[in-house]
């Protein structure tokens, strides 16, 4: 019998397993933007803009290093929900005490990085110096919370490759009450300013992943946890790597682009990287809600390759480009139309608030593009091919951006060309994630019915 936390992907009707899969899913995205977002507005509203921006100046280097190990827990979870659709309980097993060995190594890796790397990274990018030794600040304190922020990721994509959703969601809850509380008290109590928004974001994350390991130890399910046992194991680590190495370098290569851009939008000075930053923080919600059902098409799909599902993988794809349409369009109209006084929230000042207001306009009115070309790639990721959607996207994506701004934006030196960069390569590489899976859907059927 299916548990309450767990979904049969197999079997059913899809849209309203999609929906109970993706809505808890949404709803725990959303609340982990909140860590970064409350950052933002109470440093912007209690310390200044040069705060605001020394916060967010450090998010596409963060993200840089830290997206290619995030992408093995992409692995993690596409292969737990491979067996699980196979009913591969000691498989499971293993993934399950591989994936907790490699998150705490990977995350003690990124401590040792993120204190190391900080200030030359920062300078390298054009960080301006009226704010460059906050932002050095506060990425140092950031990544001293990497080991807990990766437990807690590998440890949710665990539960979610299984349709348990609702759980992650719960802890989030309770690791942002206490981020948002102790942003308030570090800030406006004990006036750290950007150190004490770091310490709250890092406290929150150890307990958000304190909270995940220990649903992990107490159950009795596939997913069970045994502190004794947590290793490496060789063949399931390859397995994990494989999918989520290519997964990683994109997130990592991807960020390649957005650092460049950063360093663009540097050039306008701290105040147009202030209203960056806020309109930035404030598409966030919009995206990981629509990342959400790419995470949905990845497991749907991986459980129906386990189980040698292959006629359902199709409709899976196709309900998911429907629904994140939706869900893409539905939420930007809804930032677009009350732009300004959300703006409001993160900054006083009417220069940020136009500043935030341009990128607005041009990313969240077509930010719908960037879902469906996500949810193709999730799909690609599902059916057990990793490569492909990496390279598709790097080219398509990374690729075209970099170019764009080293000609239209060096040509045509305003923030409205080089915004235009994300809408052109969200399309373009749409359409060839969707050449992809029609190939690879055609292309050698048993691979699809057998796991890896």
């Amino acid at each position: 019998m299916t548990r309450n936390y767990e979904i049969d992907m197999c079997t059913g009707p899809l849209v309203p397993k999609l929906l109970r899969f993706s809505v808890p899913l949404m709803l725990s995205g959303i609340l982990q933007l909140f860590f970064n977002a409350a950052d933002i507005i109470v440093v912007g509203q209690f310390t200044g803009s040069q705060a605001m921006a020394a916060v967010g100046s450090t998010g596409s280097l963060n993200n840089l290093i830290v997206n290619i190990f995030l992408g093995l827990s992409i692995g993690s979870s596409v292969m737990m929900a491979r067996y699980y659709g196979a009913k591969d309980q000691k498989s499971m097993h293993e993934v399950v005490h591989t994936s907790i060995a490699v998150s705490i190594s990977c995350g003690l890796i990124l401590v040792i990085a993120g204190l190391l790397l900080a200030r030359p990274l920062l300078s390298l990018m054009g960080t301006p110096d009226d704010i460059i030794g906050q932002s050095v600040l506060y990425m140092r304190i950031i990544f001293l919370g990497m080991p807990a922020m990766l437990t807690y990721d590998f440890g949710a994509g665990i539960l979610r490759a299984i349709g348990d959703t609702r759980r992650p969601l719960a802890f989030l809850f309770t690791s942002g009450i206490i981020n948002v509380c102790l942003n308030l008290v570090f800030v406006i109590g004990f006036k750290l300013g950007v150190k004490g928004v770091a310490l709250a974001t890092i406290i929150s994350q150890y307990t958000s992943a304190f909270l995940v390991l220990r649903c992990m130890v107490k159950t009795n399910s596939v997913y069970k946890l045994d502190i004794r046992n947590i290793r490496i194991n060789s063949q399931k680590l390859k397995q994990i790597v494989r999918i989520g190495l290519p997964a990683g370098v994109q997130g990592a290569v991807f960020n390649i682009s957005n650092v460049l851009i950063q360093s663009s939008i540097n050039s306008f000075g701290s105040i147009a990287i202030a209203g960056n930053t806020a309109a930035s923080n404030i598409e966030g919600f919009v995206y990981t809600a629509m990342n959400s059902v790419y995470q949905a098409s990845t497991s749907f799909t991986s459980q129906n390759v386990g189980a040698g599902k292959r006629e359902r993988i199709v409709p899976i794809l196709i309900s998911c480009l429907v629904i994140v349409a939706i869900v893409g369009s539905v939420l930007s109209g809804i930032v677009l139309f009350f732009g300004e006084r959300l703006l409001g929230i993160y900054s006083n000042s009417m220069e940020v608030i136009t500043y935030g207001l341009s990128r607005l306009h041009v990313v969240c009115l077509t930010y719908f593009l960037c879902g469906l070309m996500d949810t193709a790639c999730g799909s690609i990721r599902g059916m057990g091919y990793a490569a492909a959607p990496t390279i598709v996207s790097l080219t398509g994506a990374c690729g075209l951006r970099i170019i764009w701004i080293l000609t239209i934006f060096k040509a045509h030196h305003s923030l409205f060309n080089l915004y235009l960069s994300y809408p052109v390569s969200w399309i373009v590489t749409f359409f060839a994630h969707i050449v992809c899976f029609i190939v690879f859907y055609n292309k050698d059927k048993r691979k699809f019915l057998t796991p890896s």
